[in-house]
């Protein structure tokens, strides 16, 4: 922070005004206090001693006015900034918020901004006595006196000589380019600690070397946060929380303050990295790094545990996808290999004879089915003989993806110090207390009294709230039957338009068309659907944080997922399944008629809804993840100059305190991750449900996550400011999702292979009607001979029209012949495809089911030596506690004086 007179002297005006708010500034010092965090050890002596040596000059100076992350005496951390606007009307309300924080042990100063002369800021910090206060009321964990024992029978076993020859041989390969380097990251927790709730009469067995630095600035700031969401701002239950003064325009912002910036002008690999967010920056958000594994520690150590979890998570998912991105693209090529070769789009191509019937009965007239060849062409490369193998690739993939995600989360929570939070913390929202703090019941678990929400009361939000989800999914289905009638009318326009580009390609235009509308409709959809779930889930009055998140996600899932997909459903399996045939077509209010499908079938559309819809909705969505706020950011350093600093000129950025930076930086989204999940989880499920109409869907995925992991990190790291470090153990509700997504893939590509493809009547004309009938199945060439013509059916074009040139024309059935004695009945081929697909889809299902579940079975949830291990160090830290407290009591009575005989130990 660049301290200007002119700054102090504003300072002085504004603690005049506001004297009538009697908010008094403290400015005690507690002996105890200290900079914390000024610097971070490294693993290598030489990297810490760059580091340390570094900021020498300038922290010697004054540490407030080097980095804008203390109070202005320099010694008391700043732990978290509240924003106000000084022409607020709210001043009561704000003095006696601040008021009770003093009254909880918390320390305020006020500072007016360099950029706005209407923001005043206040930054908040909580003494060593607040933080073991409400450490102990959190139950929040911190490293024990005593050091873990080697517990890892592997650990034990290093120095055998198979180990050491494993090590050799490791040394002599190549080093991994995708592995960060040790050198340049800190070593963050101690990891060779046992953790135990804190308590501060037990508070001679925890490590505390410094008090300023015991607590790290995450936990700071979530103790911060913990009482400010319980300090009152009036008389009553309900008026209380950092949260309703937000909402009530008493405050502008409440946030923790980053830890100075991400860039600086010497390079890290010779003077260190200047801080966290600086070393995060450069080890995680830089583009040159995208190959890079995460620093996933780091990440959890900056921005808590909850955002650390997303980040592995997609990271684990993008690295899953390597497997299924190349396998698709080996099926995309071999469709695109055998495209010329296949024999039924050699016989389209040379169909010149084959005269079809009028797309439209009045203005259309019959076309050559030759005119399709690109169309059938392009159809085998998506609907060919890999189709099957890589849908059962896919849904055992998604099986294995999700039992060794379990896996890693149990690594993680253990490694992250999570095995006990959940019960621990888990605490009520304060929007639930004060709504029905009168009627209360004793918790089963603590045994105190909590404020109970009726069933009946809850019953009928539900239902409410059910109530309103139905009536935007029936919303969304109104939507996609616009899409439909659009696209009956583009296809009658297009087939009978002049021009002839378009009437050839009429089908690629009318789904094109198609697609695009469905696409605007689906992004305007969802601007709606965001604000009706947070009204829906703010109804339902959630008890706790993570059950009004995951009320919350699965409204947002729910309704993206039915807007995302239901045009694809209709598209996979009604397109074409009710068109009716010649002379007796099915018409919508007798005016338009159903679509039909190509000759080679109804998957290439189902392809060019999914390919367009995910490649344009990736992009749409990175650029409002950092796009939007980039220009949001911009926009704010525009107006800040033209407005000249707001009445003090500022003419570098760099000059700026750190609160004022974190000002003018986009806050993190009012909903947290659920964006970041939705967008994934949707990916997921348009590369696994779908997945056999389109076997580029995983490269796609893939291709958008190495971009994403970078944008959100990017985004994370610069453009917002730092969010409120929160705990979790797991993703939420989202993993449920995910397993749900697993199983209706294999529904849904079962139906996409056995209707929507044409892998079955091939099948079925390979075996029972094709040349190869009574030689068995030799190859695709011979035995699919005649399959198009056995495919298509035969009309009188004359009981259409009496002026056609043509007296016959086929269309896509199996139907009989109008000279037969049951003219247009169905045929036995008919019956035959018919109980093939029934067959194929019950048998497909249940072996891919049996299939996931064995593997499910095989892969335990949690590795052995995690449990093993996990088991020892609990009886080590009960062993640990014991010795502790008799060497506590040991040191007291020597103290005193007292001698005792016949003591253990």
């Amino acid at each position: 922070m660049v301290h200007h007179s002119g700054s102090i002297q504003s300072f002085k005006q504004q603690k005049a005004e506001d004297g009538k708010d009697q908010c008094v500034e403290e400015s005690e010092v507690t002996p105890c206090e200290t900079r914390a965090e000024e610097t971070f050890p490294l693993q290598k002596p030489v990297t810490r001693v760059k580091l340390e040596a570094r900021p020498n000059s300038i922290q010697r100076k004054n540490p407030a006015r080097s980095s804008g992350l203390f109070f202005r005496e320099g010694k008391k951390r700043i732990d978290y900034i509240l924003v106000y606007k000084k022409s607020s009307p709210q001043v009561e309300k704000r003095c006696t918020f601040e008021k009770n924080l003093r009254a909880e042990g918390l320390m305020l100063e006020k500072e007016p901004s360099l950029t706005n002369n209407d923001i005043m800021f206040v930054k908040v910090h909580a003494p060593w006595e607040t933080l073991c206060k409400y450490a102990e009321q959190m139950n929040i964990r911190m490293p024990f006196r005593k050091k873990c024992y080697f517990t890892d029978w592997k650990s034990k076993t290093l120095g055998s000589r198979f180990h050491l020859r494993c090590r050799q041989i490791k040394s002599w390969l190549p080093r991994n380019p995708m592995k960060l380097d040790k050198e340049a990251l800190p070593d963050l927790e101690d990891t060779d600690c046992y953790t135990a709730p804190f308590s501060r009469a037990r508070m001679h067995h925890f490590t505390i070397n410094n008090r300023g630095t015991f607590f790290s600035n995450s936990t700071r700031s979530r103790i911060v946060h913990h009482v400010l969401q319980r300090t009152k701002y009036e008389e009553g239950k309900s008026k209380m929380g950092i949260i309703r003064l937000l909402g009530n325009n008493t405050y502008e912002a409440a946030f923790p303050p980053h830890e100075g910036g991400y860039k600086s002008r010497h390079p890290i690999k010779t003077h260190g990295a200047q801080n966290h967010r600086h070393l995060l920056y450069e080890r995680w958000a830089r583009w040159g790094i995208w190959y890079k594994y995460q620093p996933l520690d780091l990440i959890r150590r900056y921005f808590g545990e909850k955002i650390g979890l997303y980040f592995a998570w997609l990271g684990w998912y993008t690295g899953m996808l390597i497997p299924a991105a190349l396998v698709g693209v080996f099926v995309f090529l071999y469709g695109l290999f055998t495209m010329d070769s296949s024999q039924v789009s050699k016989e389209i191509c040379e169909a010149n004879t084959t005269i079809m019937c009028p797309m439209c009965e009045d203005t259309c007239e019959p076309w050559k089915l030759s005119d399709s060849c690109v169309y059938a062409k392009v159809t085998h490369l998506f609907d060919n003989g890999g189709t099957v193998f890589f849908a059962i690739f896919m849904a055992i993939w998604a099986t294995v993806f999700l039992e060794f995600w379990k896996r890693r989360r149990a690594e993680l929570t253990y490694d992250w110090d999570l095995i006990d939070w959940e019960e621990e913390e888990e605490e009520l929202r304060p929007q639930f207390e004060a709504k029905y703090s009168r009627v209360e019941r004793v918790n089963p678990i603590s045994g105190k009294p909590e404020p109970f929400q009726p069933f009946s009361d809850k019953l009928s939000r539900l239902m409410v709230s059910v109530s309103g989800i139905f009536f935007m999914i029936s919303l969304v289905l109104t939507a996609v039957f616009a899409v439909v009638v659009f696209r009956l009318i583009a296809m009658e326009k297009f087939a009978s338009l002049n021009w002839y580009f378009v009437k050839k390609n009429w089908q690629f235009a009318t789904s094109g068309t198609g697609v695009c509308i469905n696409f605007m409709i689906i992004m305007s959809l969802n601007v709606v659907y965001e604000k009706v779930a947070y009204l829906l889930t703010n109804l339902e009055h959630p008890r706790t944080d993570s059950e009004w998140e995951n009320s919350f996600s699965l409204k947002m899932f729910l309704f993206q997922f039915v807007n995302l997909n239901s045009s694809t459903f209709y598209i996979a399996f009604f397109l074409g399944r009710f068109a009716g045939r010649p002379g007796k077509y099915n018409k919508l209010f007798n005016r338009w008629r159903l679509e039909e499908c190509h000759p080679s079938g109804c998957l290439i559309d189902l392809c060019l809804q999914m390919g367009v819809i995910m490649f344009f909705k990736q992009i749409w969505n990175n650029f409002m993840e950092l796009g939007y706020p980039l220009l949001q950011n911009w926009w704010s350093r525009r107006k800040m100059k033209k407005r000249g600093g707001g009445g003090q000129n500022v003419e570098n950025k760099a000059q700026l305190p750190q609160w004022d930076k974190d000002w003018n930086l986009q806050p993190m989204n009012a909903h947290g991750l659920v964006d970041e999940y939705l967008e994934m989880v949707l990916q997921f499920g348009f590369t696994t449900i779908f997945v056999a109409a389109f076997p580029l869907a995983p490269l796609l995925a893939l291709l958008n996550n190495i971009i994403e992991i970078r944008l959100d990190a990017y985004k994370f790291v610069t453009q917002w400011r730092r969010p409120m470090p929160a705990r979790a153990t797991d993703i939420g509700i989202w993993h449920g999702i995910l397993e749900g997504i697993g199983v209706l893939a294999v529904i849904t590509n079962a139906f996409v292979i056995a209707i929507t493809s044409d892998y079955i009547p091939r099948f079925v004309y390979a075996f029972k009607y094709g040349p190869c009938r009574d030689k068995g199945y030799h190859h695709d060439d011979e035995c699919l001979q005649g399959y198009m013509n056995s495919s298509l059916s035969v009309f009188d074009i004359r009981e259409m029209k009496n002026d056609s040139q043509f007296r016959y024309c086929r269309y896509r059935d199996y139907r009989a012949p109008p000279w037969s004695s049951g003219p247009y009945e169905f045929t036995l081929q008919f019956w035959h495809v018919l109980a093939a697909r029934l067959a194929f889809i019950i048998v497909f299902e249940h072996l891919v089911y049996g299939i996931k579940s064995f593997i499910a079975y095989l892969i335990p949830d949690m590795p052995k030596g995690l449990c093993d291990r996990m088991r020892r160090e609990k009886y080590l830290m009960q062993e640990m506690m014991y010795e502790a407290e008799l060497e506590h009591l040991q040191k007291e009575r020597k103290k005193n004086g007292r001698r005792y005989h016949h003591e253990w130990p």
